[in-house]
């Protein structure tokens, strides 16, 4: 096993054959369903010929495809438990691949141990992304299934991997915390501008779906409706704050709570702070129609959510266990404990229409230029590099 810092040289090489792994790219996971297919898509770019493997309830057994340039996805049916996305399918058509690196995204799944599988058998790196798996509240969650996954269902992987991926120092800290010392390659995940036409789409669209945005300043949270964001008490919070002429626009994935089960837990009294709540399953983004941005999750490895806020040109606040504490020197939102939020959110509500305005533009001037794709996927094509290098066998 390769331990330690690599010595890494960014620069022109020999194209990679790469084979990508991610349980899902379902919406109701989160942001590697968007995050890891925009990555393959620009290692494609870069000049890397890249099988993205993945899971789906919906696929054949044979697997549903689409190519997109060098990149070629490749959906196979998931088998039962689908809770611990195993493929018979997968695993036969990764046998068949003889790629250069074998990167898998998220851990306790059982595509993990195919991947691990492979890679030793093919004698080649395995790079793993936990994305935000290994933060202390997520090992913590259900330790009782982590300890399970570890033993059996992918035994022996996160021991064998050549090298990890991390999209934020944070995240890399909490590798090394819990032992692993093997390479770490952080490389953020990146952000896109949104289009004049997408966002005059999306916020038609939430107009109709919501009349209250027109009528009322927006604060949003668009996230997974899962105990890790704090939805609940986020809920709680407005009710104490009761800022008549805001509206709290709750948008997510249901997983652990409906729509219906928040809803009925907003303020009902006339005069109270208004809460709307909605799926987002089918939806556009409603960054478009949102003055503020709020998300006090109890970890995130990355938050893609919190950037395309801010490239929408939306100012956020968001707790100090996301990676985004630069804001606060910055000036272009609030990164603060938990303890603190609450008094966050007061100070951005009682600012004016035009000073939030201003704050969001000079955060999306700041995001697009520091997080990008390409660049990404250039860190990484390196990473890869090294890491099959002779001399670090």
């Amino acid at each position: 096993m390769v331990q330690g810092p690599l010595s890494i040289v960014h620069g022109p090489c020999i194209p990679l054959n790469l084979c990508h792994i991610v349980p899902s790219l379902e919406a109701q996971h989160g942001g590697p369903s968007k995050s890891v297919r925009a990555l393959c898509a620009a290692l494609a770019r870069n000049g890397q010929d890249v099988e993205l493997l993945t899971t789906d309830p919906a696929s054949p057994v044979e697997g549903r495809v689409e190519v997109e340039g060098r990149l070629r996805l490749a959906a196979y049916r998931r088998d039962w438990p689908q809770r611990i996305c195993p493929s018979s399918g997968l695993r036969r058509a990764l046998g068949e691949h003889r790629p250069a690196v074998v990167h898998h995204h998220s851990i306790w799944l059982r595509t993990l141990h195919y991947a691990h599988r492979h890679a030793t058998a093919q004698r080649i790196p395995l790079v793993i992304s936990p994305r935000g798996m290994m933060s202390t509240w997520a090992w913590r969650h259900r330790g009782w299934r982590k300890r399970i996954s570890r033993t059996l269902i992918h035994p022996g992987a996160l021991e064998a991997a050549a090298g990890w991926h991390a999209t934020s120092p944070e995240e890399e800290s909490e590798i090394r915390a819990l032992g692993f010392n093997q390479p770490v390659c952080v490389a953020p995940n990146g952000v896109t501008a949104p289009s004049a036409p997408d966002r005059e789409s999306a916020a038609a669209c939430w107009r109709e779906l919501c009349p209250a945005v027109s009528t009322h300043r927006v604060a949003l949270f668009y996230s997974r409706f899962h105990r890790k964001k704090r939805v609940l008490e986020l809920i709680e919070l407005w009710r104490q704050l009761a800022p008549a002429d805001w509206l709290l626009l709750l948008v997510g994935i249901p997983q652990e709570y409906a729509p219906e089960m928040l809803q009925a837990l907003a303020p009902q009294a006339p005069g109270a702070a208004p809460v709307a709540v909605f799926s987002g399953e089918g939806r556009p983004p409603p960054y478009a129609v949102a003055s503020l941005f709020l998300l006090p999750s109890h970890n995130e490895n990355f938050g893609l959510v919190i950037a395309e806020a801010m490239a929408h040109g939306v100012p956020v606040v968001v707790t100090d266990t996301t990676p985004w504490r630069a804001l606060n020197a910055a000036g272009h939102g609030w990164c603060v404990p938990w303890e603190q939020f609450g008094d966050a959110v007061g100070r951005a509500l009682g600012e004016s229409a035009g000073q939030l305005a201003q704050r969001g533009r000079a955060a999306r001037d700041w995001v697009l230029g520091e997080y990008s794709w390409d660049k990404s996927a250039a860190k990484l094509t390196a990473f890869y590099q090294a890491l099959r290098s002779p001399t670090m066998a």
